[in-house]
């Protein structure tokens, strides 16, 4: 009678954590990493101010970013929902993608390129880590910093925090996206976030 309640020991077992650092720790951790050199310290540094996952960052290609209008549209191909995604571009994240060297070969269209041609392996992003000896924290984790700061210290919506994440939203939620009326709310925690993250504080409003 018992066996229907309990988890079967290989879903318990194919459960992954992943360790999130504290949020009141992000501009220590963003001020080291900054000073680290690669692209993969880049790639890691650019998926923290957009909060957003690893494939997402990995596959990147310089077409879907527009600087002028500091964003960035991932098409539902390379997204897990299957849906395109903007992502507000903060400042921070803008002068990061103008310092990247940007390669003469137009086939090589990829944001973060790995030094051998092609994607960067989600290991490179752990290894950079595991050189600034946070050896428990996996890139992942950070979206969980991001959602712990923005539930436990700003007043955003969550529709705008459940967006930031990519995550499925209801369908009245999604079709304001679509008609940009929930857009400027979306900068605006994108900003917050980027400037709690680089430690000068909430913007004036």
């Amino acid at each position: 009678m018992l066996k229907p309640l309990l988890p079967q020991p290989s879903k318990v077992q194919n459960q992954k954590h992943h360790a999130a650092l504290p949020y009141s720790d992000i501009s220590a951790f963003m001020h080291d990493l900054h000073q680290r050199h690669g692209i993969s310290a880049r790639a890691l540094e650019f998926s923290i101010l957009t909060a957003a996952r690893s494939g997402e960052i990995r596959g990147a290609e310089w077409d879907e970013i527009d600087l002028n209008s500091k964003t960035w549209t991932i098409p539902g191909t390379r997204m897990k929902a299957g849906r395109e995604h903007r992502v507000p571009l903060s400042d921070a994240a803008i002068q990061l993608l103008n310092e990247l060297p940007r390669f003469a070969d137009a086939e090589n269209n990829l944001v973060f390129p790995s030094s051998r041609g092609g994607q960067l392996s989600d290991m490179s992003l752990l290894a950079v880590l595991k050189r600034m000896g946070h050896r428990g924290l996996t890139q992942h984790g950070f979206r969980f910093t991001f959602r712990d700061w923005a539930d436990e210290t700003t007043e955003h919506q969550r529709e705008v925090i459940e967006h930031a994440l990519a995550h499925q939203l209801a369908d009245k939620a999604e079709a304001g996206y679509q008609r940009g009326t929930l857009w400027p709310k979306s900068v605006a925690l994108m900003d917050n976030w980027a400037c709690y993250c680089v430690g000068k504080g909430f913007p004036d409003a």
